[in-house]
């Protein structure tokens, strides 16, 4: 009777659920381990360069550490001092988001239809013009370019170009003037986005089955739109996620544009954002922990966007 007692709260808490369970995952390991054995570098690599690193500076996020002394626990000290202390940190989001609202649909929305665009050409044609879009972004230091276009003398190409038409009488300082910095930076960023999501675009649209396009005049799709509607973005929705996730961390992770174009920091903080906010207390006043917590709410705030974003693309053509 006592026996009996025993088992079946051993029973009811689950624990040959939980046992079949493990049983039943340790014979799908074997069954497939090679695939397993071949993602196990990967693995290692993205666990000890990633994962490890953002448990890391979380928490770190919650200690003062100067590289000098060992870490010390202050609670959520940092945090506080992040938002409602640091003036710097407010302007630097607002900056930040600034770029993400007009750069990430902008760009994405531009990467594919170029992409779509370039897709109907002939092979060659295709191959040069894909290499003319996205060489800005694999280019090393192009912003000297941008530096002689928006210089803020009479000898710099847009003020040259305004002067002779008499738009304005004097230069104008593209990059000293608060109030056009960061709307030069944009324009800046946008040159340089037709990147990993412009390929990944063209890809999916070259892998694309004419049979739906065949199945789909068959079925009533009229015109290019629908098709594009109808089974162009539905057969695209692993690259429309990539591009959407490579968007928006480019589009977040401004820093090195602005500081090139701008200056560091640039003039009143006008291009200033959360990533060279963030490179500021962690490269120069080495206030590590402090860095670690803008580190963190940066990595929030892409991983939420990214949620929303993917979300809103699953329902595209359903």
């Amino acid at each position: 009777m006592q026996s009996k007692s025993i088992e079946q709260p051993l029973e009811e808490s689950g624990y040959p659920e939980k046992r079949s369970r493990i049983a039943s995952f340790l014979k799908e390991l074997r069954k497939n381990i090679h695939y397993y054995v071949l993602m196990a570098p990967y693995l290692i690599i993205f666990l000890l360069f990633t994962v490890i690193p953002v448990v890391i500076s979380f928490g770190l996020s919650f200690t003062y550490f100067n590289m000098l002394e060992f870490p010390r626990f202050i609670g959520w000290s940092n945090y506080s001092r992040l938002f409602l202390s640091d003036d710097i940190f407010s302007i630097a989001l607002k900056n930040t988001f600034m770029f993400a609202i007009i750069t990430g649909p902008i760009s994405y929305i531009a990467c594919f239809i170029f992409a779509w665009i370039i897709n109907e050409l002939s092979p060659k044609v295709r191959a040069f013009m894909t290499l003319v879009f996205y060489a800005p972004s694999i280019s090393g230091n192009v912003f000297f370019i941008w530096l002689i276009i928006f210089s803020g003398d009479s000898y710099g190409y847009l003020n040259g170009i305004l002067m002779n038409i008499g738009f304005i009488l004097e230069p104008i300082q593209w990059l000293k003037d608060e109030q056009y910095i960061l709307a030069v930076v944009i324009i800046v960023q946008l040159w340089l986005s037709l990147g990993a999501g412009f390929l990944a675009f063209i890809a999916g649209l070259q892998t694309i089955d004419r049979s739906l396009i065949e199945a789909g005049a068959i079925d009533g799709i009229k015109n290019r739109w629908q098709e594009l509607w109808f089974i162009t973005l539905p057969s695209m929705r692993p690259m429309l996620m990539f591009g959407a996730v490579m968007q928006i961390t480019q589009s977040f992770a401004v820093a090195e544009i602005s500081i090139a174009l701008a200056g560091f920091p640039s003039v009143n903080y006008a291009a200033h954002t959360v990533v060279t906010h963030l490179m500021d207390y962690g490269t120069i006043r080495f206030e590590m922990g402090y860095a670690s917590a803008i580190a963190t709410i940066l990595f929030t705030i892409m991983v939420g966007t990214n949620m929303v974003v993917q979300r809103l693309l699953r329902k595209v053509g359903a």
